[in-house]
């Protein structure tokens, strides 16, 4: 059964309720094989998922080669993929040695190279098609223009949107790790989506105080990713982490007093931090980062699982979430 189809934002894409974060098999942290990488992209699809997120940042290009390289067998018209720009690839011959300083287990074949140039755009596209062995690409991303928001606002975006009248793209918008920023966009351009990293979970709301509400207003989709905080909400333990370093005891605790509220209504924890985010209409679709095949089925059951209201009833009346923040009904 493939996942529900939700239109992103305006465009004449349609998305997923849950996608792929193809991260992992671009060596995120640690290797995989190339045929883990495949089996994880068969599971999800076997699962249902046809929402499928990468870039040229993850791996240094190997996540978009891996992933085009195994959804070449399936029918194009069946799913969507979603790539960035912003960082283009250099090629370093006489490089040696590995990826980790960046976070990913591959050898140091290229650089990155910060470019949000009309140019630049157009190249990293170029090269993404390639990697993925496609025509055109469903959704892209300017991603973590942090840094660069001025040329990303100037240029980048224009150009984006040139490549969107084009057809080259289909939808086109702005990932981050951050929700203020994100807004400006929302205000500024006419974008089709926004990608919100870690900003929208059961421990961060952040993304609601403007972010969500302006971006249901102007009809831009919101693709949630990080809802599970890079661990500590799918794991609540001592040593796990949130946004990447060791959580905070504070935090810890929260997500373990969260973790005994969904058990006393018979629901894993991952099941509620993947649901709670449809809480809010603004919302798409939720990315999940997956490097194998058991993590990718595990995914879509949490997804599917029930959560019901009396559960998040609880966590408002325990002030483990705010008691103004929307939650998902039953059948959402």
């Amino acid at each position: 059964m493939t996942s529900p189809l939700n239109r992103l934002g305006r465009s004449s894409v349609r998305v997923g309720e849950l996608a792929f974060g193809a991260a992992g098999i671009g060596n995120l942290f640690t290797a995989v094989t190339d045929a883990e990488a495949e089996r994880a992209v068969h599971a999800a699809w076997e699962s249902g998922v046809r929402h499928f997120d990468t870039a040229p940042h993850y791996g240094l290009g190997l996540s978009e080669r891996r992933l085009g390289a195994t959804l070449s067998s399936r029918p194009r018209s069946e799913y969507v993929v979603s790539t960035k720009v912003g960082r283009i690839l250099v090629p370093t011959p006489e490089a040696t040695g590995d990826d980790l300083a960046n976070g990913f287990a591959v050898p140091a074949t290229h650089r990155r190279r910060w470019d949000f140039s009309a140019h630049g755009v157009r190249r990293s596209i170029e090269d993404s098609l390639e990697r993925l062995g496609l025509d055109r690409i469903d959704v892209v991303y300017l991603h973590d223009p942090d840094a660069h928001a001025a040329q990303a606002l100037d240029q980048a975006y224009p150009e984006l949107a040139r490549m969107r009248d084009e057809g080259v793209v289909g939808a086109i918008g702005v990932g981050m790790n951050q929700a203020e920023l994100l807004a400006r966009f929302v205000r500024d351009t006419d974008i089709d989506a926004v990608l919100l990293a870690g900003r929208y979970t059961l421990l961060d709301q952040r993304g609601l105080a403007e972010l969500l509400p302006l971006a249901a207003a102007r009809g831009v989709g919101v693709v949630i990713g990080g809802v599970f905080n890079s661990g500590l909400l799918a794991d609540p333990r001592p040593g796990a982490t949130y946004d990447y370093a060791t959580a905070p005891l504070d935090l810890l605790s929260r997500a373990l007093d969260l973790k005994a509220v969904c058990e006393r209504h018979g629901v894993p924890l991952r099941a509620a931090a993947l649901r709670f985010p449809f809480g809010h209409p603004a919302v798409a679709s939720v990315l999940v980062g997956t490097r194998s095949a058991t993590e990718a089925r595990d995914a879509a059951a949490m997804l599917a699982h029930p959560v019901p209201d009396a559960l998040w009833a609880e966590l408002k009346a325990r002030g483990l979430l705010p008691a103004d923040v929307p939650t998902p009904g039953v059948g959402d």
